[in-house]
């Protein structure tokens, strides 16, 4: 059994080699048009980790064409071998104002994985992030950032 990674929590430290993605938030054809002039510049930098057979976890956030931070979500998933085997769902995401609060949310869901071919029924928990959650998520966005290339 492959041993679970200690980056697959929302909101703990990446990995030292973990190293992001930087790409525009639209597709060139998308940019082209005049209606997308709203959105140049914009970029979304991503780090996704993968350890096959245990679970993902996914940081983003998308910045301006100044550099400001707009958005960000750190999510993972993961797929523990019960028996029977549970999924577990973990996501804090939303917008950073200009006068740096933050607007988001927590969602949460543990449960059986659904037999194969039926959808699941997990319930899922909202919760408002705390101060420390989102000063942890601005943090860990913040590490991303020194770690993009240009």
């Amino acid at each position: 059994m492959t041993k679970r990674p200690d980056w697959l929590d929302v909101l703990t430290p990446l990995p030292p080699d973990a190293v992001p993605t930087r790409q525009p938030v639209a597709p060139p054809e998308i940019l082209a048009r005049p209606e997308a002039a709203v959105i140049a510049g914009w970029q979304q930098v991503v780090i996704h980790l993968s350890e096959p057979c245990v679970g993902l976890r996914t940081l983003l956030a998308v910045v301006d064409a100044s550099g400001a931070l707009l958005s960000a979500s750190d999510g993972t998933f993961e797929r523990r071998s019960d028996d029977p085997p549970v999924i577990r769902h973990d996501s804090i995401g939303g917008r950073f104002e200009p006068d740096g609060t933050f607007r988001g949310t927590r969602w949460f869901a543990e449960g059986p994985e659904p037999p194969e071919d039926q959808p699941s029924q997990l319930e899922w928990k909202r919760t408002e992030p705390t101060v420390d959650e989102t000063a942890t998520l601005r943090a860990l966005v913040d590490e991303m950032l020194r770690r993009q290339p240009r």
